[in-house]
């Protein structure tokens, strides 16, 4: 199940920033990622262990650099950034002990990330061939 909302909430904000215009702007994406990668911080808040903050914030870090990379560079950055975090995602709970963050969550948001990325690498090549 938490496969399936990850998709669907991703699909479903993809396509409503489309229909509105949010991702007309090319911060759209990078500001997503950069919101992705806060949550195991906040995560780690929530169970009050100051090591674990400080380790999360770190990731949060890599993750943000890449958010500006994005944003300044070229958007394929921010595709191999969803991805990366997808798979950080993942193996997560072996990386790092972080004992706020729902067990439902590392399955929900390796969805949430890869789904964004293809739909962002889809939009990418569409306007490359336009």
């Amino acid at each position: 199940m938490e496969y399936v909302t990850g998709v669907s909430i991703a699909l479903l904000v993809s396509l409503a920033a489309r229909f509105i215009g949010f991702d007309k702007d090319r911060a759209f994406y990078p500001t997503v990622l950069a919101v992705i990668a806060s949550y195991y911080v906040l995560f780690a808040a929530m169970s009050g262990a100051m090591r674990t903050i400080i380790t999360e914030s770190a990731v949060m870090a890599v993750f943000f650099a890449a958010s500006v990379l994005g944003f300044k560079r070229n958007l394929w950055f921010i595709v191999a950034a969803l991805l990366a975090h997808g798979i950080f995602d993942f193996t997560h709970g072996q990386l790092i002990v972080n004992t706020g963050v729902p067990v439902w969550w590392p399955m929900f948001c390796l969805a949430y990330d890869f789904t964004a990325a293809g739909y962002l690498a889809w939009q990418l090549m569409q306007r490359e061939t336009l």
